[in-house]
């Protein structure tokens, strides 16, 4: 029988306030049902306003042995045993949510600008940053120099949270874009197909696309020829959450779907709130297992990735 992988998550804690913790890093070993936090978010500095926003950790990337993980407005850099080696700020780099990584270069969400900011991993720096708007004739984009004082203005129209990047190009979407937009070699912009409002971790899967439905809790991978395949997301009996009491503008509801990965083309594992984290066979049209981090509502999974490197959690 196969082995169930190990994952790294990170988490948001919405509506947590100074001195509380603010999510972070795991490790989830689903073999053997072990989680363990490897960094606990409690940076003093981080901006209380609005709902989400700074505070927590997102997108998660490798390079060369070392673990790059997105914060709201810096992009850190993590050993493997999770120290802090070096991190990046830019002007253009606000709110960042996924990041993926192509070759030599690491795309990140800024999505208070509508934008991707570039990072060369050669070069150690930003070289590039792609604007995203919808026009009276379909989507257009922009490139502009993150180095520079000439870019686009704060703006979250589209809320882009989500990016993937292969040889078939450049795929980006959003809570507003209501679409996964596809972007070639020369940066032309179209839709590659509709999505409901509200997604999260659209991603061309197979003949079609695979994504969290966070409107209808479910996790869906609806091909071409309109076959699909959902799962709802995971819920617990409102007797076992936590931190309820806090008025609704603070809180994530629970099963809130976001975080999703492949461990292969038959495996999935989604992220749901509170922090929880599932494996659905699509193959066999099942859930596999499900690990449960947190029962604060507060507390939701962002980024999943599975865990490249050698390491055995304590038991």
């Amino acid at each position: 029988m196969k082995t169930l992988p190990t994952l790294i998550a990170t988490s948001v804690v919405r509506g947590s306030q100074q001195g509380e913790s603010h999510g972070g890093i795991y490790l989830v070993d689903f073999e053997n049902q072990v989680a363990e936090i490897m960094v606990d978010w409690d940076d003093s500095g981080i901006d209380f306003t609005g709902r989400g926003w700074d505070r927590g950790l997102r997108g998660i990337e490798f390079n060369g042995g070392e673990i790059f993980v997105a914060a709201s407005d810096e992009l850190f850099v993590y050993d493997q045993r999770f120290n802090v080696k070096r991190s990046y700020k830019n002007t253009f780099l606000r709110h960042a949510h996924e990041i993926n990584k192509f070759e030599n270069l690491l795309f990140v969400t800024s999505t208070g600008y509508d934008s991707l900011l570039v990072f060369d991993l050669n070069r150690d720096e930003f070289t590039r940053g792609i604007h995203l708007r919808k026009g009276a004739k379909g989507w257009k984009s922009q490139l502009f120099d993150p180095l520079s004082k000439d870019g686009p203005e704060m703006t979250n129209n589209l809320h882009l949270n989500n990016v993937r990047c292969s040889k078939k190009g450049l795929f980006v979407s959003g809570l507003r874009t209501d679409a996964l937009i596809h972007m070639d070699s020369d940066l032309n912009a179209k839709e590659y197909c509709s999505l409901p409002a509200g997604t999260h971790n659209a991603r061309p899967f197979k003949q079609g696309v695979l994504f969290n439905d966070t409107k209808s809790d479910c996790v869906r991978a609806v091909g071409r020829d309109g076959d699909e395949t959902n799962f709802k997301i995971p819920t617990y009996d409102e007797t076992e959450l936590t931190h309820t009491n806090l008025d609704d503008s603070r809180i994530a509801r629970q099963g809130f779907a976001r975080g999703l990965c492949l461990v292969d083309q038959h495996l999935i594992a989604v992220g749901s709130s509170p922090s929880t984290i599932s494996l659905f066979n699509l193959e066999e049209k099942k859930k596999v297992s499900s690990v449960n981090l947190s029962m604060d509502i507060r507390n939701a999974i962002h980024g999943l990735e599975v865990w490249p490197y050698e390491r055995l959690l304590d038991s």
